[in-house]
């Protein structure tokens, strides 16, 4: 099976890698071609054009980084679904608006291809290990077909229903993350000024009802200084915007969210877009911030 791969930054190079490790021919196209060097040097194929790269595969991956973007790779003369072959599937891992998803998935059908929503959560490590969580939205007999794809991608894969489905769930899982960020910064914040060595805290309530994937993973790297992004504060505050849009579609008040949304927003005004989500810990241990 030839798989097209498009988008690798962050995320995206771990999954493509992954991809030819397992043994699937790869053809892969990104903005800018240095990102895809060591790609090329492990047997991955380049493409010069999103269409020149939709007309030689039977599956297309996107992992691209906004709504915008997946629009301009899937829509229009030089994109996916008008280039690709009849019957060929399309896979947008991106994160992105369930509505979005839907319009995808009713063009492609009408082309007679298969188009399925599969945003994914684990961050660059689940990336890297291949054992990421993909929710996945769109017809579940394309869902099946591909299965053994996203085995090789991810651990925990679950069919959620309907286009869109994957890309709410994926809305979900941030709004459930929003808040517990807040919540893990507090907490080390709080250890530090009580006079707690902050690691052996972390011994204690990680493992009991405080336990979380942040506070396990992300609470860490906030300890020892690194705000490398694992996942990026400009692409958290992308996905809070796109939850809170479709909560008020739906009548549904979120002042967690909202409250998350603006200390993002004013970690970005300090400069800290492109730092891990995990620089939210900069707001509480930078006392000119901590007001």
């Amino acid at each position: 099976m030839n798989i097209g791969f498009i988008g690798l930054g962050v995320m995206g190079k771990s999954m493509a890698y992954n991809l030819l490790r397992a043994g699937y021919s790869l053809v892969v196209y990104t903005r800018t071609k240095e990102k895809a060097s060591s790609l090329l040097a492990e047997g991955a194929v380049w493409a010069e054009t999103v269409a020149s790269l939709a007309k030689q595969v039977d599956v297309a991956i996107t992992m691209v980084g906004y709504p915008s973007d997946v629009e301009a790779v899937y829509f229009g003369e030089a994109g996916l679904i008008e280039n690709v072959r009849v019957g060929a599937y399309l896979i947008d891992m991106t994160t992105s608006t369930p509505s979005l998803a839907e319009k995808i998935y009713e063009t492609a059908k009408k082309r007679g291809v298969f188009a399925l929503d599969a945003p994914v959560s684990g961050g660059d490590v689940g990336a890297k290990n291949g054992t990421l969580t993909i929710m996945v939205g769109g017809d579940e007999t394309a869902f099946q077909a591909c299965r053994s794809i996203f085995a090789v991608l991810g651990k925990n894969i679950v069919y959620q229903g309907k286009a869109g489905a994957g890309q709410h769930t994926k809305m979900c899982n941030q709004i459930a993350i929003a808040t517990n960020m807040i919540g893990v910064c507090e907490a080390l914040a709080y250890a530090q000024k009580a006079g707690l060595d902050p690691l052996k805290v972390l011994e204690s309530i990680s493992q009991g009802a405080a336990g979380s994937w942040s506070l396990s993973n992300l609470a860490p790297r906030m300890l020892a200084g690194n705000f490398a992004p694992g996942f990026y504060v400009k692409h958290f505050i992308k996905d809070m915007k796109i939850a809170l849009a479709e909560a008020e579609r739906m009548n549904l008040q979120l002042p967690g969210l909202a409250l998350a949304k603006e200390m993002y927003e004013q970690l970005a005004g300090m400069g800290e877009e492109n730092s891990g989500t995990q620089a939210l810990y900069k707001r509480y241990v930078n006392e000119r911030h901590a007001h």
